[in-house]
């Protein structure tokens, strides 16, 4: 699951940047990610691991990195 995300931000949200994306690397607040990428990964998660993301859980807690990311979705999935 790790390894989808970082393929996906890697190439999708952060082309033009180059480097290594890691699983504890602060997507937000480092200015990885803006409004409009964090749209696109949850489009990306509800599709590819089957799990909706609701509004409420759009936070910082729940997408500051990859590692918090997996953790949402371990506890999301049934």
């Amino acid at each position: 699951m790790k390894e989808q995300l970082v393929r996906y931000i890697s190439e999708e949200l952060l082309s033009d940047r180059g480097g290594v994306l890691t699983e504890t690397d602060d997507l937000l607040g480092g200015g990885l990610i803006d409004s409009l990428g964090i749209m696109s990964l949850i489009f990306f998660i509800e599709q590819e691991f089957d799990v909706e993301v609701p509004p409420e859980d759009v936070t910082i807690e729940n997408f500051l990195s990859i590692e918090t990311i997996g953790r949402y979705l371990a506890a999301r999935k049934p």
